[in-house]
């Protein structure tokens, strides 16, 4: 979710004639470093030098991110202990309780990686405060106890012990889409899938995905443009933390302020006042609108409510949605993401408005099926049966299922960005691979964090197979034994398409490169439907052993390289990331029972409310239905034939812009190779469901920190920015956890706050239906 990492990837880009010519902008103090000492003409022999501004450089690419971003300082302090362990345990269990909630939730979010290495760092600097010592009972009669207090409390908290607290628990943050699938299960198909399935089935997916990382390293962890922009928060932070001991008390102090101020303030937008989490000038002036006026409006400003509309200028305060992934995205990503923005809210209401695909019959936002008359489809009596096979007679008299026009569009744009995605990766960055992969062969990787690691030994290639083996026969074990309806050999044939697959390395290089990645689901739902026609059931479980081996190896991927910056050794990162890959199958799936028990009707609703949301599971079951009768709705004579379509029509637009590219570099002052196809489709469809109100406030705040803060204040970028946004989201998602529980019903008790005009009780929150909250 950069570019190539080339030169001046995150900045607006500059002419070669304007760089050549001024080495000054007198307006801005934007300038290049001269320097005429050999050390740096070695540097930056054959590149690019680095751009300063105020004495400070300015991050442009991954080479830039490896010489001035991380330190290559290594202490050789110890990793696993009892107290690490403890710890990653614990807050790997919060990690993963809260990522569940949010998967939940109308706008996903991640657990902040930044949050959980603050509050890891509080606990393990007190532990090693408060708890007794070795030295403690050194030359008294308790000196016997002196071996048992060494290994509960080792002394001081330092960085790889604390690395690993964080990765444990991070690991079991992640989460999985094939817990989802059970949710599927429970509300769709009413089979309550076995505790034992489940954790087996979840286990084998994290696992594979994770043996399919080690063996692909070269590629995607080693080379220094595999940076991971979202690790770049959490490695600042533990490098100020734990080398720069002077600015501890500042970073810290600013971190607490930050968490509980956001976490008293998020009562307000998210409870008391959830009118500020969509303000919107145009809804409230409509109040007294004509009803079609008032519908337009809702559809184009709406967006306070889940699935109510495209949220056009409205402004958002409650930050658990806000988020603060914009603060550490690459520019030219967001940059990216801003078109695909423009032509979302361009296509999607010129779909509904001029009715393509049936659009006006039913909701303008929702990935729920739909019968042809605007109701719900009933599924159910489409497929019957233990296995939920297709029934043809039934078929034909309820009739083929009905996509959103929304849903429709999102559809086809993910197919876009996986048919650009894997273009992109061949013609623009194959000679990378292949330089890659010379590198790993001769031993010449010239990432100097990869050189300061080669003192310890490597995690071998076979530990990785041995990983892949075991989960290979975890999974087998699920799909024999458990309600998964999916027949041994397309299991293997899942795993053959996920793990082998020409995508899945350039998934990783697309998020390594731009921090974020292109949703494969489409590909594989599509390679389901034609393995197992009239299964749904089996189509969601051949989707979970390919497509989530990519999406859970990407975030593993992630931790891969951040041990690499912080100099974890390989064998202990190994089982690290395995310890909570464990703790995430079990905490996920409790979580997941809990939410889907108690608010399965709102789970159900095309719809939802401001709080929850079915949205990932009602796409999830709306593509293994879909996939399933992939002959009549994906056909040449279907209705969406275009879909499957849109892979080889983006991956040929890709091609074309390569051509471009070789003869124009630049059009103006932008690169052509900058333009990033595949993120652009991405984002084309970005609002097709969910609460979207969140989304200028988004811009706002990666405009704010990536262009303002990143060019022209990069000391107190370096310092400050990652950790507020850290405390930000920490604050946040921590009242949402005590609120979740508390007041919004995932214990089976909803206590609503009383209704008032900041809480209107009847029609959108944000009063873009004319609701009469304010006469």
């Amino acid at each position: 979710m950069s570019d190539q990492g080339e030169k001046l990837a995150e900045l607006p880009t500059l002419s070669p004639a304007k760089r050549s010519d001024s080495n000054i902008d007198e307006k801005s103090g934007y300038h290049e470093k001269e320097s005429n000492d050999a050390e740096d003409d070695v540097l930056y022999d054959g590149e690019e030098k680095p751009i300063y501004v105020n004495g400070e450089p300015v991050v442009r690419n991954g080479k830039d991110v490896s010489r001035f971003v991380v330190d290559v300082r290594d202490d050789e302090d110890p990793a696993i202990t009892f107290r690490s362990v403890v710890l990653g345990t614990v807050f790997g269990g919060l990690g993963a309780a809260l990522y569940q909630i949010y998967t939940f939730k109308p706008v996903q979010q991640s657990i902040s990686t930044v949050f959980l290495l603050l509050i890891v760092y509080t606990f393990g600097v007190a532990w090693a405060t408060f708890l007794p010592r070795k030295s403690w009972v050194e030359g008294t009669r308790f000196a016997r106890w002196g071996p048992v207090f060494e290994f509960i409390n080792p002394g001081e908290f330092k960085l790889k012990e604390h690395v690993i607290s964080v990765i444990v628990s991070s690991t079991a943050s992640y989460g999985s889409t094939s817990v989802l699938n059970f949710a599927v299960q429970r509300l769709y198909y009413d089979t309550h899938v076995h505790a034992t399935t489940a954790v087996l089935a979840t286990f084998s997916t994290a696992v594979f995905g994770y043996g399919i990382v080690g063996i692909l390293r070269p590629l995607t962890v080693y080379p220094s443009e595999m940076v991971y922009w979202s690790n770049l928060p959490t490695v600042a932070i533990f490098q100020s933390l734990h080398f720069d001991s002077t600015a501890n008390k500042q970073r810290t102090r600013l971190f607490w302020i930050a968490f509980a101020a956001m976490f008293v303030w998020e009562v307000i937008p998210s409870y008391i006042f959830p009118l500020l989490n969509g303000f919107s000038i145009f809804c409230l002036a409509s109040q007294h609108a004509p009803s079609n006026v008032q519908d337009v409006f809702t559809n184009v400003f709406g967006g306070a409510d889940g699935n109510e509309g495209l949220g056009l200028f409205s402004v958002s305060l409650d930050w658990q949605y806000i988020g603060s992934t914009f603060v550490s995205l690459p520019l030219i990503q967001q940059a990216n993401s801003w078109v695909g923005f423009f032509f979302c809210y361009v296509a999607i209401l010129g779909i509904y408005y001029s009715d393509t695909w049936n659009s006006r019959s039913f909701p303008m936002l929702s990935s729920s099926l739909f019968a042809s008359n605007g109701s719900r489809y009933k599924q159910s009596a489409v497929f019957t049966g233990p296995n939920f096979h297709l029934n043809k007679t039934a078929l034909d008299e309820i009739g083929l299922p009905a996509l959103t026009g929304s849903n429709a569009w999102h559809n086809l744009t993910a197919n876009l960005a996986i048919g650009g995605l894997i273009a992109h990766c061949f013609f623009f960055w194959g000679p990378y691979v292949v330089d890659s992969f010379k590198h790993a062969r001769d031993k010449t990787q010239p990432d100097p964090h990869w050189q300061a690691m080669q003192k310890y030994k490597e995690a071998p290639w076979w530990w990785y197979s041995i990983l892949i083996v075991l989960a290979f026969f975890a999974g087998l074990i699920a799909v024999l034994k458990g309600e998964t309806t999916l027949p041994w050999w397309a299991y293997i044939v899942a795993l053959i398409t996920g793990g082998l697959s020409s995508h899945r390395p350039f998934s990783t290089l697309l998020f390594a490169r731009m921090g974020n990645g292109i949703a494969t689901n489409q590909l594989f739902k599509m390679i389901a439907g034609v393995i197992n026609p009239g299964r749904p059931v089996a189509n969601l479980y051949f989707s979970m052993w390919s497509h989530d081996v990519v999406s859970t190896s990407i975030g593993l991927a992630g931790d891969l390289k951040l041990g690499q910056y912080l100099k974890i050794p390989p064998r202990t990162m190994f089982l690290t990331q395995i310890w909570g890959a464990v703790i995430g199958c079990f905490v996920n799936y409790v979580v997941m029972i809990s939410v889907v028990t108690n608010q399965a009707e709102l789970l159900l609703d095309p719809t939802g409310s401001n709080v929850w949301s079915g949205q990932v599971v009602q796409s999830l079951n709306s593509n293994a239905v879909t996939w399933s009768l992939a002959q009549r709705l994906y056909g040449s004579d279907g209705p969406y034939f275009i879909i499957p379509m849109s892979l080889f029509i983006g991956a040929a637009v890709t091609f074309f812009q390569w051509l471009v590219n070789k003869r124009w570099p630049y059009i103006g002052p932008v690169k052509t190779d900058s333009i990033m196809l595949p993120i652009i489709y991405m984002y084309s469809a970005w609002f097709y469901v969910g609460v979207n109100s969140v989304i200028w406030a988004q811009i706002i705040v990666g405009v704010v920190s990536q262009l303002w803060l990143r060019r022209y204040h990069p000391a107190w970028y370096r310092k400050y920015n990652y950790i507020l946004g850290g405390a930000l989201d920490g604050g946040a998602q921590v009242m949402i956890f005590i609120l979740s529980f508390a007041v919004f019903g995932a214990s089976g008790v909803e206590r609503p706050f009383p209704y008032w005009a900041g809480n209107p009780g009847k029609g959108n929150v944000d009063y873009c239906n004319g609701n009469g909250a304010l006469d």
